[in-house]
C-alpha cells in the first residue's frame, strides 16, 4: 500500500528547490504526491506561477487561497489566520500520511500548525538554520517544533535543531536543496538565456533581488534607497531584478524597483524568472547582489560571489565568495567593486559551498519511503547530557 505525501509549496524560490523531491515521490510506486498549492502561486501580482507546476507535469490537488492585497503586518497576520483555515480543509481532504514542508514562511508556519492539529506527521526541510534580520527565523524554529522529521542542510544545523530538543534519529543531514537543483537543471547558454528572458545581457551583468528586512520593516525601504543609489553609477553594467518576496513592506520596494527602471536601458526588471532561468542568470552574470539566500546557498555551486547587504541572511552559513556589507551606499558599491574585480572572480571561482554536494532529494524520498509512520506522532523532548552536547547519536 503506497503512502501519501502531501508537499505545501507557496514561492517559486521553494517550488524550484522542492522540484528533485516531488519528481521523486511521483516516480515511486510506494508513494503517492500530493501538491498543495498557495500564497505567491496563487497572485497574478507574482506571476501565477502555479502554472510553471503544471507545466512541469505535476498535478495540484489544492490551491489554497491566502495572500490578500496588503503587505502590511495585519494584512499578513490576517493571511496566516486564513492559511490555517485553508489548510485544515484542505489536509482533512487529502487525507495524506505525511505532510512535507520547507523553510520558514508565513503560510508554511500555517500549513504546519495544521496538520499538527489533524495529528498527519510532519517534515521539515532547511530547519535549524538562522536568519536574523527577518521573522522567518522564529517561524522556521517555530515550524521545527511542530515537526516529526527534520532534513538539514549541513551539520552545524542537525546540531542545532537536537539542542531544540529533537530526537536526534529523526534528523537528518542531507545537504541543501539549492545545491541538488543545480545539479538537476540543464543551465541555458547566453542565447537560450537572452530569447527566455527577452531581453539581452551586457558585457557584465549583475543579478539583484532584495527582500524586506522583516524583524525592522520600517528600514526596508531606506535600505532599497541606499542600494539603488549605488547601482545608479553602474550605467555600463546589465542590472537585472527580481521581485521580492510577499512579506510585509515588499510592494513598497516593488514600486521602488520599477521607478528606478524608468529610462535606464541597462536595467530590466522580471516579476519571476523561474528556477531554470534564475539559475542561469547566476551562472551567465558577474555576481549576485542584495539579500536573497541564494548569493549564499546557491552562487557558490555556480561560482558566482555574492554582495549580501545588511542582517536578513545574518546567522548562516556562507562560503568565502560572499562579501557582507552594511546598506549604506557607500559600503554597497565598494563591495560591488570588489565582487567584479578579476581577483575576487578567481577566489570565487574556488570556493567550496558549505551546503554539500547534489543528492539531497533523492534522499528526502528515501527516507519518506522507508520511515516508520505510527511512532511519528508522540514526540519526546530530547533533553542534551549533562556537561556535553549530548548532539551525536
Amino acid at each position: 500500500m503506497s503512502r501519501s505525501i502531501c508537499v505545501i509549496t507557496g514561492t517559486r524560490a521553494e517550488y524550484g528547490l522542492l522540484r528533485g523531491v516531488l519528481e521523486g515521490v511521483q516516480a515511486d510506486p510506494l508513494l503517492e504526491l500530493q501538491i498543495v498549492a498557495t500564497g505567491m502561486h496563487l497572485s497574478p501580482e507574482f506571476g501565477l506561477t502555479y502554472r510553471e507546476i503544471e507545466a512541469d507535469g505535476f498535478r495540484i490537488d489544492r490551491k489554497v487561497e491566502i495572500l490578500l492585497s496588503s503587505d502590511t503586518p495585519v494584512g499578513v497576520g490576517t493571511s496566516i489566520g486564513l492559511a490555517v483555515i485553508g489548510f485544515t480543509a484542505a489536509i482533512n481532504e487529502l487525507k495524506p500520511d505525511v505532510v512535507l514542508v520547507l523553510g520558514d514562511r508565513f503560510e508554511i508556519l500555517a500549513a504546519a500548525a495544521a496538520a499538527l492539529v489533524a495529528g498527519v506527521p510532519v517534515a521539515h526541510v532547511h530547519g535549524g538554520e538562522i536568519t536574523e534580520g527577518a521573522v522567518d527565523d522564529a517561524m522556521r524554529h517555530a515550524i521545527t517544533k511542530m515537526a516529526h522529521l527534520h532534513f538539514v542542510a549541513a551539520e552545524p544545523y542537525r546540531r542545532r535543531v537536537i539542542q531544540m530538543g529533537e530526537q536526534p534519529e529523526r534528523v537528518y543531514c542531507v545537504g541543501g536543496l539549492g545545491v541538488d537543483a543545480i545539479a538537476r537543471v540543464a543551465l541555458m547558454d547566453r542565447p537560450e538565456l537572452e530569447g527566455a528572458i527577452g531581453h539581452g545581457l551586457m558585457h557584465r551583468n549583475l543579478l539583484i533581488t532584495f527582500h524586506p528586512e522583516t524583524v525592522n520593516h520600517s528600514s526596508s525601504a531606506a535600505q532599497m534607497k541606499e542600494l539603488l543609489a549605488a547601482l545608479d553609477a553602474l550605467t555600463d553594467i546589465g542590472l537585472i531584478f527580481t521581485f521580492p518576496n510577499a512579506d510585509a513592506g515588499g510592494r513598497e520596494l516593488i514600486m521602488m524597483i520599477q521607478e528606478f527602471a524608468k529610462d535606464r536601458p541597462n536595467v530590466h526588471v522580471h516579476t519571476s524568472l523561474g528556477l531554470r532561468r534564475y539559475l542561469s542568470c547566476i551562472a551567465l552574470c558577474d555576481g549576485v547582489v542584495g539579500n536573497s539566500s541564494s548569493g549564499l546557498l546557491e552562487a557558490p555551486s555556480l561560482r558566482r560571489g555574492a554582495v549580501n547587504i545588511g542582517d536578513r541572511q545574518k546567522g548562516r552559513l556562507q562560503a568565502e565568495s560572499v562579501i557582507n556589507c552594511r546598506p549604506a551606499r557607500a559600503e554597497i558599491s565598494a563591495a560591488i567593486r570588489k565582487l567584479l574585480s578579476p581577483e575576487f572572480s578567481r577566489q570565487a571561482q574556488m570556493v567550496r559551498n558549505p551546503y554539500g554536494e547534489a543528492g539531497a532529494s533523492a534522499r528526502i524520498v528515501e527516507v519518506l519511503k522507508q520511515v516508520e509512520l505510527r511512532s511519528l506522532s508522540r514526540k519526546i523532548f530530547h533533553d542534551l547530557a549533562a556537561g556535553g552536547s549530548g548532539v551525536t547519536p
